[in-house]
């Protein structure tokens, strides 16, 4: 049928998704995007515009993908507050051993590039990471911790779990990731047995 797209959107930019990913925006070229999604640079700049554009349908896909995993790990953290968190974690580690994605997280990634990104690009990132936060608060406010307390949990855990990103990339062990993780959570601990 003529006008119709010949390939499948969501593997396109799920193949984009992975090379900025990997390489990060930088690195990645339009020859470079152009052979991990099979589309020509005509075809790629009339599904999906410029590089920019294509850059930010993945990292909100990238996003939505990881967001909605966090959003049901932290779910019912105002029954099981501990269990919750460290539900959130497992789904970062997942991501880490998963061997089918590159290690780290593109949104920290872009976060860490926003110096040399376009405005709109290092923006984007940054509201994710606020997203990020804004769900940890929530779930701890839930949880009953004092508003201070959950911000400043939110503020710590975003940070850690960002941390875990950036040494997966180093490749640090599953067992250093979980250190780190079991530290926070003790501290976690004594808040929430604290307000108990």
């Amino acid at each position: 049928m003529a006008g119709k797209k010949q390939f499948d959107v969501d593997i396109a930019l799920d193949a984009a998704m992975v090379q900025f990913w990997r390489a990060g925006y930088a690195d990645t070229s339009l020859d470079d995007l152009s052979r991990t999604t099979g589309l020509n640079r005509s075809s790629l700049y009339s599904s999906f515009g410029d590089k920019d554009s294509l850059y930010l349908r993945c990292l909100d896909r990238y996003a939505a993908r990881y967001g909605t995993r966090y959003d049901q790990a932290l779910s019912y953290a105002s029954e099981e507050p501990l269990q919750a968190v460290r539900a959130f974690f497992e789904v970062t580690l997942q991501r880490i051993a998963d061997p089918d994605v590159p290690d780290g997280c593109l949104i920290a990634q872009t976060a860490m590039a926003a110096p040399v990104l376009s405005p709109t690009i290092a923006t984007r990132a940054i509201e994710a990471l606020g997203l990020q936060h804004a769900r940890l608060r929530t779930a701890l406010h839930a949880a009953r911790l004092t508003e201070r307390d959950a911000e400043d949990f939110a503020v710590h855990l975003t940070a850690v779990n960002q941390s875990l990103a950036v040494m997966s990339r180093t490749r640090a062990s599953q067992e250093q990731l979980r250190t780190v993780i079991g530290i926070s959570m003790s501290a976690l601990s004594r808040a929430v047995h604290g307000r108990s």
